[in-house]
């Protein structure tokens, strides 16, 4: 399915590589999407929004935006632990509801779902729900593809990290790398929807700084960002698509309690297959198609992966695997 490149092709064992690992073939999903439905087709009864999404983002955000109101006194220690073991959950909870929203999967309508994902933005701080949809919809149709999928880690990020003290910060910064890559490697103009974005965030964050003080402000973005650095939460960001071992699968699943709080975002191979198929009934499509996931290698440790992740000498940025746009491009037009 893939091999590394040229510059770590006799690499040594216990080294970490020098090159991405390269695939001649395009992404898995879509072909395999077309054998499950053709032997399953009961499967697109499970398209379509879920109807439970509006009142459980709606419920997150106000327990979050009231718990900063409540610690506006408080010391900036407590203001740390509470981050660290109440309000990263929700946050992380809230940033994965926009992922869902990217889909449109909350309401048919897809302007809805940028509203609402505008909504479910304001506890995290930093606007990011329009922008984190021209992205990851991108993820999805070309993932892997070199300069354009942007959940790669760039050359520059791969060549520093390369020892356990650099990938320990580079874990605690990721969402830093995560927001600011697009920027440096595929820059998109803003349009009226981010500006609408940025207008309404930063207005509620203005209105928490003066009405609560800077603490409210501060307790909110502390739970996005220690929610998705050294953190139970955060280990997707690597379980998705980092390979650890060969390179004859791209995409791995997670099958573990928090999962219960991140939209079943662990079905991350199933979510790959039916895009279109909310979080909540992925679990379904393993029931259904089980012989297609059964066999596939998957997580059940968020917090295992983080630690394989770091400790692991063999592994790190370059565990990722890279195809090149013509690759994709022809295997799209032979199907």
């Amino acid at each position: 399915m893939g091999c590394r490149g040229k510059e770590s092709g006799d690499e040594e064992e216990g080294v970490m590589a020098t090159d991405f690992f390269w695939s001649y073939t395009d992404e898995p999903h879509a072909s395999r999407r077309k054998q499950i439905l053709s032997q399953h087709p009961q499967i697109k009864q499970l398209f379509g929004p879920d109807p439970f999404a509006f009142p459980k983002i709606v419920a997150v955000v106000l327990v979050q935006l009231w718990t900063a109101t409540f610690l506006c006194n408080s010391t900036w220690l407590k203001i740390l632990t509470v981050s660290y073991f109440f309000g990263s959950f929700l946050n992380h909870n809230l940033f994965l509801a926009i992922h869902e929203l990217s889909h449109n999967l909350a309401f048919s309508t897809p302007v809805y779902n940028r509203w609402l994902g505008i909504f479910a933005n304001l506890p995290i701080g930093i606007p990011m729900s329009v922008t984190f949809q021209k992205y990851h919809l991108e993820h999805h149709r070309y993932q892997g593809v070199d300069g354009i999928d942007m959940d790669i880690p760039t050359l520059i990020e791969a060549k520093l990290v390369k020892n356990a003290f650099t990938k320990s910060i580079w874990v605690l910064l990721q969402l830093f790398f995560y927001a600011l890559r697009p920027l440096f490697v595929k820059p998109k103009p803003p349009g009226m929807w981010e500006f609408i974005n940025f207008t309404i965030q930063f207005a509620l964050d203005i209105a928490m700084v003066y009405f609560w003080g800077w603490k409210a402000l501060g307790y909110l973005i502390l739970s996005t960002f220690v929610g998705g650095g050294m953190h139970p939460m955060a280990g997707h960001f690597i379980s998705e698509h980092y390979v650890f071992k060969k390179p004859d699968q791209e995409t791995f699943s997670y099958y573990g309690p928090l999962n219960m709080m991140t939209w079943d975002v662990g079905y991350h191979n199933e979510h790959h297959d039916f895009p279109r198929i909310p979080g909540n009934r992925l679990r379904k499509v393993k029931e259904i198609a089980g012989e297609y996931y059964d066999n596939l290698e998957s997580y059940k440790s968020w917090s295992q992966v983080i630690c394989i992740y770091i400790m692991d000498r063999t592994v790190g940025p370059f565990s990722r695997m890279k195809r090149s746009m013509s690759v994709s491009k022809f295997a799209k037009k032979s199907e």
